[in-house]
C-alpha cells in the first residue's frame, strides 16, 4: 500500500462512512477541490479551521545555473506559489507520529521518464 492518500481513497472512505452514492461523493470531493483551486488561482488564501491554511505567496526572482553549463546564469522569474501552514490540531497530531517508523519506509520509486 502506498504512503500517499489519493482522491479515490478519500472518496471510498467518505462513501463507506456515509453510505452516500459514490457518484455523489466523487462530485462533492471534486467540487470542493475545484473551489479551493479557483480561490488559490485568484490569489486568495484558503483557511480550513483546525487543519491549516493554504497561502498564496510570491517567490522572488533569482539566478539559477544550468548544471550542464555552470558558467551560464539563468534568471528564474518571480512566481506565485502555495505554502501550507498546519493548524494547531494537526500540529498536535503530527507530534505523535513514530518518526522511526516514518523514516523506515522506503522512498517512492522515481517517476518514469516521458516518452
Amino acid at each position: 500500500m502506498s504512503n500517499n492518500l489519493t482522491k479515490r481513497e478519500i472518496v471510498l472512505e467518505i462513501y463507506n462512512k456515509t453510505g452516500f452514492p459514490q457518484k455523489q461523493v466523487v462530485d462533492t470531493v471534486q467540487m470542493t477541490l475545484d473551489i479551493i483551486q479557483k480561490a488559490l488561482a485568484d490569489g486568495r488564501n484558503v483557511e480550513l479551521r483546525n487543519f491549516g491554511v493554504l497561502e498564496v505567496q510570491v517567490r522572488k526572482s533569482r539566478i539559477g545555473r544550468n548544471p550542464n553549463k555552470p558558467e551560464a546564469e539563468v534568471v528564474i522569474p518571480q512566481r506565485a506559489v502555495v505554502k501550507f501552514k498546519s493548524g494547531k490540531i494537526l500540529k498536535q497530531q503530527l507530534k505523535k507520529i513514530d518518526l522511526a517508523k516514518l523514516q523506515a519506509q522506503p522512498p517512492a520509486p522515481p517517476a518514469a521518464p516521458a516518452p
